[in-house]
């Protein structure tokens, strides 16, 4: 086992490809998490799913077959609102899913002249006027934020565009960086491990995407791993800028990776 995961105290577990796939976990999730409870290891859930507030994404889990409990959860809009409220930015165009509202309920929604924008999923409900009008308030000054930046995921039925096309395109056309505020943000990472009253030396973020999960942990120096489900391909191993201090099969076998036993 490399030296760096010798001194993981802690992980940061993505859900969307490492913890279930579609609407079913992927074999050995429940398991694994119950061994880590089991050996006391102080866990997080962290993801960039801004299609549902996490209130939803519990239950959904829940359902699933798997129990979490709400603050183990930190979401990209949570990490959003969080930001937003300290900036003292209140008046929002939001371009996220319908249920996602929730997480911004004690904002005002302004479509108008509104302080930021605000990207994340919207799936098939993206459309030209959508986009346009997120350009044009970008464009007469409003801070632009991304929830995150992913290329694509795993619905379950193959992969699908996720958000970061939709920002991307907003960079290029108004010039202008977007403010990821999910992974792969330090902030996000650092917040996870704050939570877990460890340093981010000592965390282990474990994911399937190797550019918000492992490049994100690489460049704070938590541990990265790897697993081989969800939107991993094996082709984007070999090409990645960065690699995972381990890469698993799935996140079945990371109680054994971590030195926890099912007993």
């Amino acid at each position: 086992m490399p030296n760096k995961l010798e001194d993981v105290d802690a992980v940061l577990i993505d859900l969307d490809g490492t913890i279930f796939v579609g609407d079913k976990l992927v074999p050995g999730a429940a398991d694994a998490i119950a061994s880590l409870r089991r050996g006391n290891i102080p866990m997080r859930f962290g993801t960039n799913i801004s299609r549902m507030p996490r209130t939803a994404l519990v239950k959904s889990l829940y359902n699933m077959g798997l129990e979490v409990e709400l603050e183990e959860v930190l979401t990209a809009p949570l990490a959003a609102a969080s930001w937003l409220e300290k900036k003292g930015l209140w008046n929002l165009a939001l371009r996220v899913g319908p249920s996602t509202y929730a997480d911004f309920a004690h904002f005002t929604m302004n479509e108008t002249s509104p302080q930021a924008v605000v990207i994340g999923d919207m799936g098939k409900d993206w459309d030209f006027t959508m986009l346009n009008e997120a350009f044009q308030h970008i464009m007469d000054g409003a801070t632009f934020i991304a929830l995150h930046q992913n290329r694509h995921w795993d619905t379950g039925n193959g992969l699908a565009m996720d958000a970061g096309a939709f920002v991307t395109a907003l960079e290029y056309a108004t010039q202008k960086k977007a403010k990821i505020l999910g992974k792969p943000s330090r902030a996000f990472f650092a917040a996870a491990a704050e939570s877990m009253g460890v340093d981010l030396f000592n965390m282990a973020v474990v994911g399937d995407d190797l550019k918000t999960d492992i490049e994100g942990a690489n460049a704070c120096d938590a541990a990265s791993i790897l697993v081989r489900t969800g939107k991993f391909r094996e082709d984007d191993l070999f090409s990645a800028k960065t690699k995972p201090d381990l890469t698993l099969d799935s996140v079945a076998s990371l109680p054994a990776a971590l030195g926890v036993g099912f007993n």
